[in-house]
């Protein structure tokens, strides 16, 4: 099929100039929608907004800024030219600031109209690819997820991709990362979603109640056993199971998984008979399945099985701002939970969130959260109210208080008075930038730091700012 010409929306009350603008640009390849007043311009761009609109200001029924004015309190995605009689320069340049992208001023020719269309109609299809980018690659929030940082993006992009298939995904990353949350993500990004999801944690199990677990068991089949019972196989059936922690497994259940991920067939304990189940696998692990393998702890071959879609889940101090966008989400939370007054965090306990490493991840940050909004009540959160290990900090640094005697000796006294170590540090990071004229990469290799740190604390400084 031959490519469709892009549309351009000609609004012009004279006939005879509107029939010579439509020449030039049929020439040029456009496809010319004619419109001689402004509610028959109004009634084409609600229905089906053009991406070029030349747009003359003087019309019979109504003013063309008040088209202009409708173009853009309802983002209709259309670069508007406005066209002006030679001496209303001024009302063309207000145009602009309301939203307009260039005006031709009377009398002009074809090339300088096909010219001006062609640059308004790359602009809009370069507005809507960044529209699109920010749609797809910069959300905040995600089936489950709060985060807009890259590391999360990419895993966004994962889940969607892998989601509608049947593969196999096997996610990593450290505890308290979010691994069930992204597993449910799968799955409810699937085609199976209004099936049964089964979360199984592996490591919270006895081994030798395992197997019942996921296969099920027959009446009799083991002391204990006083009827049947469907594992956690069966109860997938249509859905997806996700074995959590499964390098926990035993070596000998490993094999019999690996069976019925390869036939798609169970038997449960003490049974002789054969099920089929149609599931889903999504499985786990905070350990590095490889270093299990090469230690004998881990089937290569359920491996290999299982290692089809990698998922690796970033840890949380690799996520930047994500690490406010969490704890506020979560202050809000817990905060209409227990029926109290936190509205924020104030810029100090900003910086520490930012700096403190996080090797709790995710739920270690749900804890501290809760652990202030429980124990306090107040509209902001401040430093002393943080719990342990944030308490104390400044900036991400241990606030140490100043020892009197140092080997028995008494220390000597200081005239200089101390600064925070905060405003040290930003004064160095700012003077390194001044000596750099302003490149932060330059800067950043000079203080032996990333250049994402120096924006991250850049940023924490202007909202300290606004506090």
């Amino acid at each position: 099929m031959a490519e469709s010409k892009p549309r351009v929306l000609l609004v012009e009350d004279t006939r005879s100039l509107a029939v010579v603008y439509e020449q030039y640009l049929a020439q040029d390849g456009y496809e010319v929608l004619l419109a001689d007043c402004g509610q028959q311009a109004l009634a084409q761009l609600l229905t089906s907004p053009p991406p070029v609109v030349l747009l003359d200001l003087e019309l019979p029924d109504m003013s063309g800024m008040d088209i202009l004015q409708q173009i853009t309190e309802q983002q209709l995605p259309c670069s508007v030219v406005v066209i002006t009689a030679h001496g209303s320069v001024d009302v063309a340049v207000e145009a602009m600031r309301l939203g307009a992208f260039d005006f031709l001023t009377k009398p002009f020719d074809g090339k300088r109209l096909c010219a001006t269309a062609r640059n308004a109609l790359k602009h809009q299809q370069l507005s809507s690819l960044v529209a699109q980018y920010r749609e797809n690659f910069e959300r905040s929030s995600f089936a489950g997820f709060i985060g807009a940082s890259m590391p999360m993006q990419a895993v966004y992009r994962i889940i969607e991709s892998a989601a509608p298939s049947k593969a196999t995904v096997f996610i990593t990353g450290e505890s308290g990362t979010g691994k069930e949350v992204c597993a449910e993500a799968i799955h409810q990004c699937s085609p199976r979603s209004e099936q049964p999801f089964i979360a199984l944690n592996c490591a919270a199990i006895p081994h030798d109640l395992m197997e019942s677990e996921i296969f099920g068991h027959v009446k009799g089949s083991f002391t204990g056993a006083q009827g049947d019972r469907k594992g956690a196989a069966s109860l997938a059936d249509g859905g997806t199971l996700f074995l959590d922690e499964i390098c926990e497994m035993d070596l000998d259940l490993q094999s019999k998984l690996l069976r019925f991920i390869q036939t798609g067939t169970l038997q449960r304990v003490g049974s002789g008979k054969l099920e089929t189940v149609d599931v889903r696998f999504v499985c786990a692990t905070n350990r590095d399945p490889l270093i299990e393998v090469k230690a004998g702890r881990f089937r290569e071959d359920l491996y290999y099985r299982l290692h089809v879609i990698p998922l690796s889940l970033p840890p949380l101090r690799e996520r930047g701002e994500d690490i406010l966008l969490l704890a506020r989400s979560l202050l809000q939370s817990y905060t209409r939970e227990e029926n109290k007054r936190f509205k924020d965090f104030d810029a100090e306990v900003a910086r520490v969130l930012l700096d403190y490493p996080w090797p709790g991840n995710v739920r270690e940050l749900q804890n501290v959260v809760r652990n202030i909004v429980v124990l306090n009540d107040r509209e902001l959160v401040n430093l002393d109210i943080l719990p342990p290990p944030l308490s104390g900090r400044r900036g991400g640094v241990v606030a140490m208080a100043p020892a009197s005697t140092v080997s028995g000796d008494a220390m000597p006294s200081l005239n200089t008075p101390i600064r925070p170590l905060w405003l040290v540090e930003k004064e160095v990071i700012e003077q390194a930038i001044a000596s750099c004229d302003g490149n932060i990469p330059k800067a950043a290799a000079l203080l032996e730091i990333s250049p994402s740190t120096i924006y991250r604390k850049k940023q924490s400084w202007e909202e300290a700012s606004l506090v």
